[in-house]
C-alpha cells in the first residue's frame, strides 16, 4: 500500500473513532436500566443500538463484507433482530461486544488498501452491492456510525437531560 493511501486509510480510522467514542461517551454514566429503557415510539433502547453497531455494522461491514470471513458470514444468520438485547445479556457485555468488533475491523481494515474490492456481498437479501472499496464501507460506516450517535444523544437527554459536547 503507497503511503498516501495509508494515510487516507488512517484518517478515515480515526474518524470512525472519534465516532466509536462519541457512541461509548454519552452512554458512560447511564445505570444498566436506562441503558435498556426505550425512550422512542419504535420501542428501541440504547443497548439495542450499540448491540446493532457491534453486530450489524462493525461486523457486518467489516468482517463479512470487506474480509470474506467464512465464520462470521455462517454466523450471519444467528442473530435474528440485532436490535433486541435479551434481557440476561449484561448491558457490561454488549459493550465490551461493540469495542471488540471495533479492534477487530480496525484491525482488517489496516492490512487493507482503500481501492481494494469487497470481498463478499448478500446478493440474495440485498440485490446488487452499492458500495464497492474499502473506502466506501468504511465511508458508509462513520456516516451511519454517526447517525446513530446522535440518536443516542437525543435518547439519553431524554433519559436523564445529560448532553454530549461536540467540539468541531
Amino acid at each position: 500500500m503507497t503511503a498516501p493511501a495509508k494515510t487516507e486509510l488512517q484518517a478515515l480510522l480515526s474518524f470512525l473513532d472519534a465516532q466509536r467514542r462519541h457512541v461509548l461517551g454519552i452512554l458512560d454514566g447511564l445505570d444498566p436500566e436506562a441503558l435498556r429503557r426505550p425512550v422512542l415510539p419504535s420501542g428501541w433502547n440504547c443497548l439495542g443500538l450499540v448491540q446493532h453497531l457491534a453486530l450489524d455494522v462493525e461486523r457486518f461491514w467489516f468482517r463479512a463484507v470487506v474480509t470474506g470471513d467464512p465464520g462470521v458470514i455462517e454466523a450471519l444468520d444467528a442473530v435474528e433482530d440485532a436490535w433486541q438485547v435479551a434481557p440476561d445479556v449484561p448491558h457490561t457485555e454488549v459493550l465490551d461486544r461493540y469495542r471488540t468488533e471495533a479492534g477487530l475491523a480496525d484491525a482488517a481494515v489496516a492490512a487493507m488498501d482503500a481501492d481494494a474490492p469487497l470481498a463478499w456481498w448478500p446478493h440474495h437479501l440485498f440485490g446488487a452491492p452499492h458500495l464497492h472499496t474499502v473506502r466506501d464501507v468504511l465511508l458508509h460506516v462513520i456516516t451511519e456510525t454517526a447517525c446513530h450517535a446522535g440518536h443516542l444523544d437525543a435518547a439519553c437527554e431524554l433519559l436523564d437531560g445529560r448532553r454530549w459536547l461536540v467540539l468541531p
